[in-house]
């Protein structure tokens, strides 16, 4: 029989407060366990429905289908899958790719740099003759032509040959006044006076340069008083070398004092004359050399001299004639040939054109070939010679004389706009922002840029369609959309594929 043991009542009352505030922790602690839970749970419920609200559902065949929630395409039917957003995809003007996607649209990016560029500017045109070699043999005195010696046009004559025999009264009468002052000189009078002497002298002198004027040289006039006797006929010489391009009388024509008798050409000097596009007009300088080939010898290469750029713009062709001097020792180029040149120009900043063979020179301004280290006059034309630098190049290689420049397949061109897709730099993932850019005149592969770009910037060189496309998918800011503006639907699912209509509607118009 077991004994009890009695338990007092103070002591009874303090195990039951012991027990009773145990359980009273217990119970709190569960509350407050409760209540974290809850808490984390509702927040989680936050995130979920916000990242619900900002996902974008578009369509895999019409991508500009983009909606707020899930459902189908308003045009195909299809099931709408979740775009998948990259971190930055809220700026406005920045597309975000991962690394595949960059390696599936192939970009490639090349610096922006500092560098002179080589403009080839290719003009076409044609030989003609050079004005300054063209002369024409005219009638000096009235008469009659009773021989031709030069009979058809294209032959080939030198200075002094025999071009025609003239009757000219006029000159017989000039002949016999030559005869009898040579004679009162030769043999004066006893009683003449020094001052009667030379006033025949002066008389003499008078008549022969009478003679020169009407066409006779020194030697025909020496052979007249030599033979003392006056001829009836007389003979025109060439008074220059070249191509007789023009026969003006026949034999028996009598002509008067200026009638044309012949144009005679040297061509062993010929001008070509080039057509230069308005887009080409900052490369062409005074004095560049030029590159001239032909059909008829292909492979030789003709060198020749910017002499000439004509200040008017022809209004059909929307050309500008370029005049090129061209040596033509052997005969090679014949006028009205066709003809393909290359002027390459190299380009500083600016737009001012580089010449080696220039640089610190001075050069005739009608004349290029004439080019000294030196002030002075030019051998041909005797005018004062002038600076290589006053006809816009630049002097020497300066580094700061370097344009900046992208190549031309970085630039994305609208007509009034130019834009590029620079790489951030210290981005986690392949990032590309889109920017606007003033561009200079082109020069070669490159554009020279004016604004908009620093040195070092990396510019999209291959894909740059492929990242604007995106981004007009996208509805960003792009190359044909400058505001961009993402759409904001509100799809009902109460309204079944009349609430996907209207934000197929929204997606296209965006």
């Amino acid at each position: 029989m077991k004994r009890k043991i009695p338990i007092s009542r103070t002591l009874a009352r303090q195990i039951g407060g012991g027990i009773g505030i145990a359980i009273l922790a217990f119970l709190l602690g569960l509350l407050a366990g409760g209540g974290e839970e809850g808490d984390h749970a509702d927040h989680k419920k936050m995130e979920e429905r916000a990242a619900e609200q900002a996902a974008i559902w578009s369509c895999a065949m019409h991508p500009q289908i983009q909606v707020a929630e899930a459902g189908k395409c308003p045009r195909c039917g299809m099931n709408l899958t979740l775009v998948d957003q990259e971190p930055g995809d809220d700026e406005p003007w920045t597309l975000v790719m991962s690394p595949a996607a960059k390696k599936l649209a192939e970009i490639v990016t090349t610096p922006v740099e500092r560098k002179f560029v080589t403009a080839k500017i290719r003009m076409v045109g044609k030989v003609d003759y050079d004005e300054t070699r063209v002369k024409t043999i005219s009638a000096w005195v009235s008469g009659r032509i009773d021989r031709l010696y030069v009979d058809y046009t294209g032959i080939q004559v030198r200075k002094g040959d025999h071009l025609v025999s003239l009757y000219s009264p006029v000159l017989f009468t000039a002949q016999e006044e030559l005869l009898a002052a040579k004679r009162q000189v030769d043999q004066p009078a006893p009683e003449q006076s020094e001052f009667l002497r030379k006033s025949n002298q002066r008389a003499l002198e008078s008549v022969r340069e009478k003679l020169r004027l009407w066409g006779l040289d020194e030697k025909q006039i020496q052979q007249i008083e030599k033979r003392g006797t006056a001829q009836d006929h007389v003979q025109i010489n060439a008074p220059a070398a070249g191509i007789v391009i023009l026969k003006g009388v026949r034999e028996g024509d009598y002509v008067k004092t200026g009638t044309k008798l012949f144009v005679i050409a040297d061509l062993s000097r010929l001008w070509v004359k080039l057509d230069a596009y308005e887009s080409d007009l900052p490369w062409i300088r005074y004095g560049q050399q030029v590159e001239i080939e032909t059909e008829a010898y292909p492979g030789d290469i003709f060198q020749g001299w910017i002499t000439f750029i004509s200040p008017v713009l022809d209004a059909q062709t929307r050309t500008v004639k370029v005049r090129v001097n061209v040596e033509n020792p052997v005969g090679k180029l014949k006028p009205e040939m066709f003809v393909r040149a290359i002027v390459r120009s190299k380009i500083a900043k600016g737009g001012r054109v580089m010449d080696e063979r220039l640089a610190g020179k001075w050069i005739c301004p009608m004349h290029p070939e004439i080019v000294k280290d030196k002030p002075g006059k030019c051998d041909i034309c005797g005018m004062p010679l002038v600076r290589a630098e006053d006809l816009g190049f630049v002097a020497l290689h300066d580094e700061q004389a370097k344009p900046l420049v992208v190549p031309v397949s970085a630039v994305l061109k609208t007509g009034k706009r130019a834009v590029v897709y620079v790489k951030k730099p210290h981005a986690a993932r392949p990032t590309y922002e889109g920017r606007e850019i003033v561009l200079g005149p082109r020069a070669g592969d490159h554009y020279i840029v004016l604004s908009g770009l620093q040195e070092g910037e990396h510019v999209v060189l291959n894909g740059a369609f492929k990242i604007d496309s995106a981004l007009q998918i996208q509805a960003k800011r792009s190359m044909m959309n400058p505001e961009g503006g993402r759409p904001t639907p509100k799809h009902d699912q109460g309204h079944g594929d009349q609430g996907h209509g209207q934000h197929g509607q929204k997606g296209i118009g965006q």
